[in-house]
């Protein structure tokens, strides 16, 4: 099986930063796309940003030009570094990845069980 795991999450203070990371480990041949939601309590989970094998990266609007997602294939991990944290940036974020874990295997997608931000003074 896959595993994700999340690390990085804590408290920061507004305009503080803080870098997420996403570590697949287990049996993986190929991970795909990986991507960073959030979820705000009383909210919906909400995409924050993705970024496919090719490096492409996609943003939502709310965190553009603040976060900036990566990946190291060779670690099989994705990162979110994320700058001039907000009030309205804490939430618990997951990381989520399509991985293909044989060659003739259809690729299956996987969360983590996720990493808490807060933002207070």
């Amino acid at each position: 099986q896959v595993q994700l795991v999340e690390s990085g999450g804590g408290l920061v203070r507004p305009g503080g930063s803080l870098r997420l990371s996403c570590a697949a480990s287990g049996n993986i041949f190929t991970i795909y796309t990986m991507t960073w939601y959030r979820q705000a309590p009383g909210k919906e989970r909400e995409l924050v940003a993705n970024i496919f094998q090719s490096g492409s990266t996609n943003y939502a609007g709310p965190v553009k030009c603040r976060f900036t997602i990566s990946r190291d294939n060779a670690k099989n991990t994705a990162y979110l570094q994320m700058n001039s944290l907000k009030p309205e940036d804490p939430a618990v974020y997951y990381c989520n990845a399509d991985i293909k874990m044989a060659p003739l295997r259809p690729a299956v997608n996987f969360w983590g069980e996720g990493t808490e931000v807060t933002v207070s003074a």
